[in-house]
């Protein structure tokens, strides 16, 4: 379908890859259930940096000139591009990136509760589970900033329902300290 920011992009001329996540929806139970406990560093990124290693090969991308942007779970594939293959971007515009799945998960209402096992919990991980909070650990972006080398653009709304804006403002200062852009 119709997606604004690929298509301003386009339109300006950059190649643009946009693949739709496993665990996105439409596509069968199978494809749904691939991406379990596969956010940050499992086969979600990889499919994201097969596909932009792909371009490079063809002939499509300039490996010098590579940015990785996103919002949302995108945002969050944006932060785990630049801190898990530090070496692929040269830059990276995260926007309502979730920085750390503990805080993220823990920020979301009560009323959502009911709805987390069956889908966050069985997708991502219960942090209330000693296992998998240490999995999650690994999989937050915020835990290994020191692996950022390329500029930021760090986009956040304040009043984002879903992700705190504290996600992309504990990024920020931590980049800060490191004396980053």
């Amino acid at each position: 379908g119709y997606e604004p920011y690929a298509q301003f992009l386009a339109n300006r001329g950059y190649a643009v890859i946009q693949p739709n996540f496993r665990t996105s929806t439409g596509y069968g139970k199978k494809f749904l259930n691939a991406g379990n406990h596969e956010w940050g560093t499992g086969a979600m990124q990889h499919d994201l940096t097969d596909g932009v290693e792909w371009m490079i090969r063809q002939g499509i991308a300039d490996p010098k000139r590579v940015t990785i942007f996103g919002g949302s779970y995108g945002g969050y594939a944006t932060l785990c591009g630049v801190t898990f293959t530090p070496e692929l971007y040269k830059c990276a515009i995260p926007y309502v990136a979730p920085s750390n799945l503990i805080t993220l998960m823990e920020s979301f209402p009560a009323y959502w509760r009911p709805f987390l096992k069956g889908s966050w919990y069985l997708r991502v991980g219960d942090p209330a589970d000693p296992e998998d909070r240490k999995d999650l650990e690994a999989r937050s972006p915020i835990n290994f900033v020191d692996r950022i080398k390329v500029p930021l653009l760090v986009v956040h709304g304040a009043n984002d329902p879903r992700v705190k804006q504290a996600e992309s403002d504990r990024i920020v200062v931590s980049l800060r300290e490191k004396g980053m852009p």
